[in-house]
């Protein structure tokens, strides 16, 4: 049975999997910054940060959840600090 090499499968321009988390986690600090400036940050502008790749997004989202942030819902689609 075949199965799916995460080392080697390229994911959207060429990329590997790990290079794409390596992508997601180089790109939250800015995101970090801009919901620090402005209170959150919409997931389309996150978006339109990662050119579109969806992994990318999928795993920066993921990042910022991990990083105590609230990433909303598919009614309040943005990514805003916890208040506690």
């Amino acid at each position: 049975m075949d199965s799916c090499d995460t080392r080697t499968r390229a994911y959207k321009n060429g990329k590997t999997f790990d290079q794409c988390v390596q992508v997601a986690e180089s790109l939250n600090p800015e995101f970090k910054k801009m919901i620090d400036q402005n209170g959150k940050i919409l997931w389309s502008d996150i978006l339109a940060q990662v050119d579109h790749d969806e992994l990318i997004y999928k795993l920066t989202l993921k990042y910022l959840r991990r990083d105590g942030y609230d990433i909303g819902n598919w009614q309040i689609p943005e990514v805003k600090k916890f208040v506690t």
